[in-house]
């Protein structure tokens, strides 16, 4: 089980995840417990996490993740709603 964290400019949030699937800048990638340690930076998109059969997302314009140890950082910009 991944513990992750989003931060965001209006606040933070925890969750856990069994698959985490984010916009990387050179192209999308899964993270899954047990991934090697990862820094990485985030370009627009779609931060999906899947926990127990369903899936949550965020819309994002840019960040950054860190992982290691099961643990997942990412501190984003939040897509603006229309």
């Amino acid at each position: 089980m991944i513990k992750m964290q989003i931060f965001t400019p209006y606040g933070q949030a925890e969750y856990s995840a069994d698959a985490v699937f984010l916009p990387g800048m050179y192209a999308p990638f899964e993270v899954l417990p047990g991934h090697a340690p990862i820094i990485s930076t985030l370009e627009a998109g779609v931060i999906r996490w899947q926990s127990g059969g369903s899936e949550d997302s965020l819309r994002i314009r840019s960040g950054v993740v860190r992982f290691a140890a099961d643990k997942m950082e990412i501190c984003a910009e939040e897509e603006e709603e229309a």
